[in-house]
């Protein structure tokens, strides 16, 4: 039976359910994008120091308080999630991150934004727990990781609209209106999620969800034996998930992969205006009369529509890889298998960022597109790691490994923060700031291939297990 005819036959108030959670994403990275584009400004009006190298540490600490503070987060957010449910733990985690991006607009020193990037952190924490327990509550396994990758693909949404819209913001009203605007946008989100969610059982009690969608929801036999088996054992401690080696799998994945994102979504902007900046250098040297506009010299881009380009085909990115393995699992394929292959298909494609500082002399836009296609996979890759939870462990304790693996990556996140600003600081002082940003795509581009590797190790078949 073909998708669209499953949804006819048996209803799609699921996929309505994805959508809510696919906006809360949108905001969420939305209001994480600010501080990325805003860095030129926020630098030139001296909130990160006046020093031009001390400006690239100080806000490598800035972006290390939001990672220390979400990974924190993440193992509270994960537990409190699985306890209060879906409902309640995602209107708190959201209400909290829009007031936080709220805050950023009375910060206006390093360490004052590193407090509300630090409230944002804690109170963002909450997003993907949260989605991602929806899904395993709304979703049979093999629709998973397409309803993981639609809602994941609102992390590329809110990336594309930030570049848009807030730089103009910024220019327009200043730089704190963009704070307050992206974070208002948060707050009206509540009020289409209180009155449309719920759990399944409830929207069936309702009469809001057919039987027939109810039971295509709970069609997995062995997740169902799973559950039953698991009836009893109400409290799953964090030593307990510990002691899983899917628990560690899963770790190890989102540790060596989510640093990439992050450092993406943090140092494209940088990246950019400093490759416009080295071509009009290298421009004016040999055309010292020159008097033009500036956006004119060949090679110089416009940076906020090309970050736009990069979160745009990751968008795609999600979608398909969340598409991918259910093709693999429609055509017969083992789920174990299909997600395996999918997630090692993913991981080969961010090795042609390797070639991004090399290509990005010749034409920044070469650099662009090696770097949207290593998004693109990271998205494809990312709608597939969250799914093996969901794929391992009972329903109710997604939300905590989700927070187990998510505090992994933003340690990880810290880690590449911290040595992504040393090593452009080292290299930004010696007039070779490229050769820095060279040293991290080859990290960036061998992540992926690593972690899946250190996966199959751990986990060679991601099979469900009782706790």
């Amino acid at each position: 039976m073909s998708f669209s005819s499953v949804n006819e036959t048996i209803g799609r108030h699921r996929w309505t359910i994805c959508a809510l959670v696919f906006a809360a994403t949108t905001i969420n990275y939305l209001d994480r994008n600010v501080l990325g584009l805003l860095k030129k400004t926020l630098s030139d009006d001296g909130v990160f120091g006046l020093d031009k190298a001390d400006q690239e540490l100080n806000y490598s600490t800035v972006v290390i308080c939001f990672q220390l503070a979400y990974a924190l987060g993440m193992l509270a957010a994960g537990k409190i999630i699985d306890k209060v449910g879906t409902k309640k733990g995602y209107a708190y985690s959201l209400i909290g991150w829009s007031v936080a991006a709220i805050g950023h607009a009375f910060g206006h020193h390093t360490w004052s934004f590193g407090f509300w990037r630090a409230a944002l952190g804690v109170t963002e924490s909450g997003n993907f727990p949260a989605a991602n327990k929806t899904m395993a509550e709304w979703f049979p396994k093999k629709e998973r990781a397409l309803a993981t990758g639609l809602y994941n693909s609102g992390a590329n949404v809110g990336a594309i609209v930030a570049p848009l819209a807030v730089p103009y913001i910024a220019m327009a009203w200043g730089w704190e209106w963009a704070f307050i605007l992206t974070g208002a946008v948060g707050l009206t989100w509540l009020a289409f999620w209180y009155t449309m969610y719920d759990t399944p059982a409830a929207k069936l009690a309702s009469g809001k969800l057919s039987q027939s969608e109810y039971d295509y929801i709970h069609s997995d036999l062995d997740e169902q034996e799973a559950e039953r088996a698991d009836v009893g054992n109400e409290k799953v401690s964090w030593f307990k998930l510990l002691t899983f080696r899917q628990t560690w799998a899963f770790f190890v994945g989102k540790f060596m992969t989510d640093p990439i994102w992050w450092f993406f979504l943090f140092w494209l902007p940088a990246f950019l205006e400093g490759e416009n900046a080295r071509k009009t250098q290298e421009f004016l040297a040999t055309n010292p009369a020159f008097a033009g506009d500036k956006a004119d010299i060949p090679g110089v881009i416009s940076w906020p529509f090309a970050v736009a380009v990069v979160y745009t085909v990751s968008t795609f990115g999600s979608i398909l890889g969340g598409w991918l393995p259910k093709r693999f699992i429609d055509g017969g394929m083992d789920a174990n298998k299909a997600r395996k292959l999918a997630m090692f298909i993913y991981a080969l494609f961010p090795l042609t960022v390797l070639m991004a500082s090399r290509l990005g002399e010749i034409n920044t836009w070469y650099a662009v597109a090696t770097i949207s296609i290593a998004c693109a996979a990271h998205a494809a890759w990312s709608a597939n790691i969250f799914t093996t939870v969901s794929d391992m462990f009972p329903k109710k304790a997604v939300a905590s490994v989700t927070g187990i693996g998510g505090m992994a990556g933003a340690v990880g996140g810290i880690l590449i923060a911290r040595a992504a600003g040393l090593l452009l600081k080292h290299y930004t002082a010696l007039g070779k700031v490229e050769v820095g940003y060279g040293i991290l795509f080859v990290v960036c581009g061998s992540a992926y291939l690593t972690a899946w590797i250190l996966m199959h190790l751990l986990v060679p078949k991601f099979k469900k297990i009782v706790l």
